[in-house]
Formats: C-alpha cells, structure tokens, sequence
C-alpha cells in the first residue's frame, strides 16, 4: 500500500462528509504548528526579543492575546481542511445561539471583561492586588477566569468581572515600592526623640525597607493612655507585607527594652461616689 493510498484511505463518513487518513493526519499537522508557533511567540515575548520595553505581566498579556487569536484561526482551517465551511456552520448556529444568550450571559460578561484586562493592562501577572479584603498575587489572567495566589499559598479563581466591576485595589500598578505604615504608643515622660530614632533604626534595619526611599516617624497624637507614634517605610516586597512588619514589630520592641522605653497599658479612672445610707433601728 502506497502512501498516497494510506493518505486517501477512508475512516468513516457523515451523510455528504467523509474523514480520511490525510484529514487526521493534517488535524494533528495544525495542532502541532499551533502549539510549536505559540511556545516560540511566548519565549519570544518574556525574553524581550519582540519588545524590550515589556515586563512580564505585559508580555503575558499580549500572549495571552495573541494566544486565542491563534486558536480562532488555527480552528478554522482545521475546519475547512475538514470540508466543513465556517459560514454554514455560522448561519445554521445563529438561532441557537439567541436561544441560549440569554442563559450565557454571565459567561459573556466574564469574557468580555477579560478582554478589557488583556488590553487595558491595568491588572497585569505578578501584580499584588487586593479584592474583598484578600491580597493576592495574579499568577495567571485568561479570557474568562485570572488566577491568584493568597498569603496563605491558596490558589483562587475569579471571574474577571468581579475584577474588573469591583473596587480592586492594584498595589504594584505604578511603582514597584510602596509605603506601609506601623502605629507604636509609649508611655507618657518617655524622651520623644529617643523614640523616633529608635523607630527609625527598627525599621531601617530590616532588609525589605527600601533604603533609597526615607523611612519618616510622625508624632502623631497625645492618646488617652499614650503618645502615639506613626512609622512610614517603603518596601518592594508587598505580598509578605505582614512578615516585614512583624519584624519591625520585633525590633521596635527590642530597642524600646534596651533603652527602657515603655509602652504602657491602657488606663481607666474610674471615680466611687458615696452615699450616706440610713439604716433603720429596731427598738425593742
């Protein structure tokens, strides 16, 4: 058997339509250039060989783009390769299409919204961003769902309308360092200067302050029980934020028993009226 005979053998037919040896054969021919020409597009892209102006979550996005545009086109001449005609099947799918769009539209809305990520790029992969109170890391960003890593290492799905009709707060959107701030009170008498050095140094000292941008201590309040300080640090890692801030916590509370510095308990006056009682007398 040649191979042209091999090629041409048929496998089964449908009605008008019958699928050959040549059709597999060219279907797995399409996946493969598909797969090769999207792996290539996307090393292409995170190693900057297309543009050397993008970051990773930039190039993601383009890929991610570029990806399903792709698909859409290596489907349809996977298609007509078939013989099945992408108008046909348009024009007999419109009126099931109505039918269930309205039943879809959630989905519709999800997709949608992906696109305006992909495109607008103001959520991007690696960014930190906060939803509904969870600060996350985005790992990945599809057309219907984005995928983000919790501080607790939990993997989370969202649908990228809740992303993008919802307040998001993108911590990494425009710089790569952002300000965080600590509360600190000390007892009443305590040498003001002598705290703010310390709270300086505390943080100062830990390796995630950023140390080209200046940590401020704020004297900020005269409190019922304490005077109350404010530390304001700049740190590039925004995901682990609470572990840089326990550190300081650590510190701050080391430096303050090195030098006696007090951080006092909360105090209560509490005022006792007394009332002159009569107590009556039974004579016998």
């Amino acid at each position: 058997m040649t191979l042209q005979e091999i090629l041409d053998f048929e496998l089964f037919s449908i009605s008008q339509y019958s699928v050959k040896a040549s059709s597999i054969f060219f279907l797995i021919l399409v996946y493969m250039v598909t797969r090769i020409f999207l792996w290539i597009l996307k090393k292409s892209l995170l190693r900057g060989k297309l543009f050397k102006r993008l970051d990773k979550g930039q190039a993601m996005a383009y890929y991610q783009i570029a990806k399903y545009v792709v698909i859409v086109i290596a489907i349809s001449i996977a298609l007509e390769g078939l013989g099945i005609k992408i108008t046909f099947l348009l024009a007999g799918s419109a009126a099931l299409l109505v039918g269930v769009g309205l039943g879809l539209q959630q989905l519709f809305n999800d997709l949608v919204s992906g696109f305006i990520i992909l495109t607008e790029h103001s959520i991007k992969v690696e960014d930190i961003i906060e939803v509904d109170g969870i600060v996350a890391r985005v790992k990945e960003i599809g057309l219907r769902t984005s995928k983000v890593e919790t501080r607790n290492d939990i993997m989370m799905i969202l649908p990228n309308s809740k992303i993008v009709n919802e307040n998001v707060t993108n911590w990494s959107h425009n710089k790569k360092v952002t300000r965080f701030s600590l509360f600190v009170g000390v007892a009443y008498g305590s040498n003001v200067d002598l705290v703010a050095e310390l709270l300086k140094e505390a943080a100062d000292e830990n390796p995630d302050v950023v140390p080209s941008h200046q940590t401020v201590v704020r004297f900020i309040d005269f409190g019922d029980s304490s005077l109350q300080f404010e530390v304001l640090f700049w740190s590039n890692n925004q995901f682990r934020i609470e572990d840089v801030k326990s550190k300081i916590r650590f510190a701050i509370n080391r430096k303050f028993i090195e030098n006696k510095v007090q951080i006092p308990f909360p105090q209560r006056d509490l005022h006792l009226k007394s009332a002159a009682v009569a107590i009556p007398i039974e004579q016998a």
